[in-house]
């Protein structure tokens, strides 16, 4: 099912179990996805590309949020964002393991020649095309510097 049509339905879902805090989610999603399908040159529907990188920036507010909460100690309010971005997560692709995340990073390493901290850009990009989402771009970073570095 496309992740538009399969959001429409989770959409009536939460509407006839009235999960108030679960259909808010849900229309924000709708509401930045259609934004995306209005912007100049948009088709007819969101590609599965973009729609994942929708999702991860959404994701991202939350859980930057939820955190900036958490610092100043506000609770009620990090447990909202906490939440939402718990929703969010259930419509990205399964994050990868530390382990599996440096796997990945050594082969697309190995496979650009990249050996020095120099190629750090050249090394992202190859990393960032072979993980495609499943990671937190600071994640990846951290574990490309860590391989670069010889560490």
């Amino acid at each position: 099912m496309e992740l538009q049509q399969r959001i429409d339905a989770d959409i009536k879902a939460a509407m006839l179990a009235r999960d108030k805090d679960r259909l808010n989610v849900l229309r924000a999603i709708k509401s930045a996805l259609l934004l995306e399908l209005t912007k100049e040159g948009g088709g007819h529907a969101v590609s599965d590309d973009a729609a994942m990188k929708i999702l991860q920036k959404l994701h991202k507010q939350r859980t930057e949020a939820a955190s900036i909460y958490h610092e100043q100690g506000r609770e009620d309010l990090a447990a909202e964002d906490d939440a939402q971005a718990k929703i969010i997560e259930a419509y990205l692709p399964a994050r990868l393991s530390e382990a599996e995340m440096n796997a990945i990073v050594k082969i697309a390493l190995a496979d650009i020649g990249a050996t020095s901290m120099a190629d750090m850009g050249r090394a992202m990009k190859a990393v960032n095309e072979k993980i495609a989402g499943k990671a937190d771009g600071s994640a990846v970073a951290a574990a490309v510097k860590k391989v670069l570095s010889g560490n």
